[in-house]
């Protein structure tokens, strides 16, 4: 896609390359195909002979779109066609079913729904060269240059000074960090969350979301991984629901969007409360750049760009900030530049976390708010984490690192940078900005005649959100002003582990839904890329490779050499 920035590039490209290196064991070779399917895969079926076809079920409306339009060509082509469930642990039509042909748009909901479903389908066993027996898969000596995985340059992106891969991508890698994951045995024993601390910014080893999103890594393995090793330490008893923690979540979203093609946008969106946000390209282009003069949402920006993952909880910052929070945009412009950077950025979960955050849908406890200085604070009180991102603030003291505005000149001085003409000042007074967007938010929902029916809006506590004199340009260093901006946190089901969250909420399971129901609006349908290793992008983006027009295929051919 268009707007897919070069770090998702780079791992969709090494989790290919690492597809091929395992086909090679199985006397086999990775397919890759340039042009769009429904132009390419009616001549192959031709040159090939095909007579069967099968992929993942796609459950998002942009892929099955694109599926039935393939469905169609086989067909008509005489090629039998099977679709095979994967890429999540439930049918999402069984669960839809079962709620009386609706999604599911409470979390609790949803996991009534669940535990009333079969158990999780046990996953496939590892192909091997036994089981591939005598088939073989005929290979050119040209494959390379037809059917070899495309580099960075060829999608027209500039590699010089690109820095390593924070995060290698393939299966390879996958199942490597899922073994260390899963030797954390004290983590499953005592059923306890990790704690939150400035490590824990970090990319880690054994972080497992964009494996997950792009398949390298099977939701079922990981699944039943968990179970065995849970009934293992805790003497067969049955795991509870809350063990499977972000697996579920991801389910929760993507059962939310499949029958939504506007699950990514306000307009003609059922579920997403219509909220008037400004429309600020200047203070947009900032908070993606990490230039909004706060330290902690600069940091964040920055790791993002750099390396294409962030802590669930520093997505939350950031995603505040730009919405509800301080800058009042809307949660479409900051869903694009997630689509753009994160490499786990995931469809169905990327826009249904942004609707949550922003409290256009699922979470309306709209009266909290994450502080930009105080939040870091409380992680992270040194500042390591400021300074290994923004090395231009390295030289403040701790006391001053989230809040440099406020430190005296001769301290900026000594660090060598005059906020103003260095680093920024703060974009918005934040203890103003936040206290504006809760009355907004409050009118907003004092609108909606459900809202009002449950008298919620007597439970809005009053505004405590000024952190400082109202003069500074952004909240105060004082530990009782932060304090009263702090969010309040509603953890997810135990043991949600940010390692392998595409983009984790914190919620409350007994939160209300909102629908405010929009003019029926029929879905364009979409052909593009055919496997669930493809990206999606839509928006802008800085990062744009030249041949646009071109969608990647991959296939595996293979044909069977009877003996006899």
């Amino acid at each position: 896609s268009s707007n897919v920035g070069i770090n998702r590039w780079r791992f969709l490209l090494q989790c290919l390359e690492d597809l091929d290196a395992s086909l090679r064991k199985l006397n086999s070779r990775l397919f890759v195909i340039r042009g769009q399917p429904t132009d390419v895969f009616p001549r192959l079926f031709k040159e090939w002979k095909i007579t069967r076809l099968s992929y993942e079920y796609d459950s998002e409306p942009f892929g099955k779109d694109r599926d039935a339009a393939i469905k169609k060509l086989a067909t008509e082509a005489g090629v039998e066609v099977f679709v095979r469930i994967s890429h999540t642990l439930y049918d999402l039509d069984k669960i839809i079913e079962l709620n009386g042909g609706q999604s599911p748009l409470t979390y609790k909901r949803f996991q009534t729904l669940i535990s009333k479903m079969d158990p999780v389908e046990i996953p496939a066993e590892t192909i091997t060269a036994e089981v591939m027996g005598k088939c073989a898969t005929p290979v050119s000596d040209d494959h390379d240059d037809k059917f070899g995985v495309p580099s960075l340059e060829e999608l027209g992106f500039e590699t010089d000074g690109l820095s390593s891969a924070v995060w290698p991508g393939g299966e390879t890698e996958a199942l490597t960090r899922l073994e260390r994951h899963l030797e954390r045995k004290a983590w499953v024993a005592n059923f306890e969350r990790p704690r939150m601390n400035a490590n824990s910014l970090l990319a880690s080893p054994t972080g497992l979301s964009p494996y997950l999103r792009f398949g390298c890594l099977s939701c079922r393995l990981f699944y039943f991984k968990l179970t065995d090793l849970y009934r293992k330490v805790k003497k067969n008893s049955l795991p509870p629901l809350s063990l499977y923690g972000q697996l579920l979540w991801r389910e929760f979203f993507y059962t939310a969007a499949t029958n939504n093609p506007h699950f990514d946008k306000m307009e003609f969106n059922p579920i997403c409360v219509q909220i008037p946000w400004d429309r600020n390209p200047e203070a947009l282009a900032k908070w993606a750049e990490g230039r909004t003069g706060f330290p902690w949402i600069d940091a964040i920006m920055t790791q993002l760009r750099q390396e294409g993952w962030i802590h669930h909880l520093a997505r939350h910052a950031v995603a505040c900030f730009l919405t509800r929070g301080d800058l009042w945009i809307s949660w479409e412009e900051g869903m694009k530049v997630f689509e753009e950077l994160l490499l786990d950025a995931d469809w169905s979960v990327n826009a249904g976390s942004w609707m949550w955050l922003s409290c256009s849908s699922f979470f309306q406890q709209f009266f909290h708010c994450y502080c930009p200085v105080g939040f870091g604070r409380r992680t992270d009180p040194n500042g390591d984490y400021i300074r290994r991102y923004l090395p231009i603030l390295r030289g403040f003291p701790a006391k001053f690192i989230y809040d440099p505005w406020n430190a005296p000149e001769s301290v900026q001085k000594v660090a060598k940078c005059i906020i103003g003409v260095h680093y920024p000042k703060p974009m918005v007074n934040h203890a103003e900005a936040s206290r504006i967007n809760i009355e907004r938010m409050k009118q907003i929902y004092q609108q909606l005649s459900c809202y009002r029916g449950l008298g919620l809006l007597a439970t809005v506590p009053p505004n405590t959100t000024n952190n400082g004199d109202g003069n500074r340009a952004g909240p105060s260093s004082g530990d009782n002003t932060q304090e009263t901006n702090q969010i309040t946190v509603h953890p997810s089901p135990a043991n949600s582990h940010s390692e392998f969250s595409p983009f984790p909420v914190s919620c409350d399971q007994q939160s209300i839904n909102i629908v405010q129901p929009q003019p029926g609006h029929t879905g364009v349908g979409m052909v593009g890329q055919a496997r669930k290793q493809s990206q999606r992008g839509r928006g802008a983006s800085t990062l744009k490779p030249h041949n646009e027009h071109r969608a990647s295929v991959v296939l595996t051919k293979i044909q069977r050499h009877d003996s006899n």
